[in-house]
């Protein structure tokens, strides 16, 4: 895609039980001089709405969190959390999702990230390392995740998640 990239929102995934970092938050690890949370957050700045997804964040006023259900339930779950909660304010076409882990992507990774994604008529992008592993760290249609949300036993849609909390977030809220 030449010229400007699509509005997105951004969903930010802090949960996890940090086992490979021996339990701890892995939002409030510090990486020179800033939390892991707040090089994501810097990473998304772009986005018109960001909701972080995962554990309360304490002292942060101005970002919106939710919980996966279950919780724990992994980055799919999140990611369809962190989509119900920016819904609730108007999304946009375009979905970021980002594991609070990665503090080496940059606001121009996302932006590469969207721009491979809306080449053509694609559903989205995601980030692979040198070894061609996909990480989690991608951008997709926001209408395709609607689309692949999983079924309840009696072959409806589940409902959107609970457990948005509404804040200021950026872009309303």
């Amino acid at each position: 895609m030449s010229g400007q990239l699509p509005a997105f929102g951004a969903v930010v995934l802090t949960g996890g039980t940090g086992v490979r970092m021996g339990g701890v938050d892995k939002a409030g690890v510090v990486l020179h001089g800033r939390t892991l949370l707040d090089h994501a957050l810097a990473a998304v700045e772009e986005a018109a709405d960001v909701v972080i997804v995962g554990a309360p964040v304490a002292g942060r006023p101005e970002v919106r969190t939710a919980r996966e259900e279950p919780a724990g339930g992994g980055p799919a779950a999140g990611l369809l959390a962190g989509r119900d909660a920016l819904g609730a304010t108007g999304a946009t076409e375009w979905l970021v999702g980002l594991a609070v882990d990665m503090p080496l992507v940059t606001p121009a990774t996302v932006r590469r990230l969207l721009a491979a994604a809306t080449e053509g008529d694609r559903d989205g992008a995601v980030l692979v390392d040198g070894d061609g592993r996909r990480q989690l760290c991608l951008a997709l249609r926001t209408a395709r995740l609607d689309d692949v949300r999983p079924s309840d036993a009696h072959g409806g849609t589940l409902p959107p998640a609970r457990g948005a909390r509404p804040g200021r977030g950026r872009g309303g809220g």
